[in-house]
């Protein structure tokens, strides 16, 4: 049997550049300098559900972690985020590996270690101010809406896994330390 069975989890714009906010492309498709290494090491991938295309569309602006630390995001995460569980859960139960899950740091919601805030919000009329909307955002050092889900339902699950970060800032450098981790 052909199997390496090792497993990675991957934030779906990894796989599908398409399904970020216009202009936050780094790459064309997938994120090939990233994927074909682990695909030639017989890496196997579990794509997340991206949680701001399904709840937002592709027509969405860039937005801050504030907008979806909500309840209703977090319920919704959840239920996007069960069957991923449930697949681990199952493969953990029969012998596979999962190696890890690779978000993306400068997200609200797929950050690992690093996610953006700011006072964002209201209404865009003659009063709208953008350069102090602008100059609120910030790097915080902490995960992503999404991510803080995921990794709760993980820890209930007794789900341990290595989560690792491309940096939307510097995805080459971040590709680099995966790698050598990973491979």
């Amino acid at each position: 049997m052909l199997r390496s069975k090792q497993i990675l989890l991957l934030s779906h714009c990894l796989l599908n550049v398409n399904a970020k906010v216009y202009k936050l492309a780094n790459y064309e498709g997938c994120f090939e300098t990233l994927l074909s290494p682990l695909m030639k090491d017989g890496y196997g991938f579990i794509q997340l559900p991206c949680p701001e295309l399904i709840t937002c569309g592709v027509n969405r602006w860039g937005q801050v972690k504030e907008q979806y630390e909500t309840e209703f995001f977090k319920e919704q995460y959840k239920s996007l985020l069960k069957p991923i569980i449930y697949q681990l859960l199952d493969y953990k139960n029969n012998g596979y590996t999962i190696s890890g899950c690779i978000g993306i740091d400068g997200s609200p919601n797929c950050g690992i270690t690093k996610t953006t805030r700011g006072k964002w919000g209201g209404e865009i009329d003659d009063t709208f101010n953008l350069e102090e909307t602008l100059s609120s955002t910030r790097s915080v050092n902490e995960k992503g809406v999404y991510m803080e889900v995921f990794c709760e339902l993980l820890d209930k699950n007794n789900l341990d896994l290595k989560i690792y970060a491309v940096d939307e800032a510097d995805p080459i450098s971040s590709v680099k330390n995966i790698l050598k981790e990973l491979l």
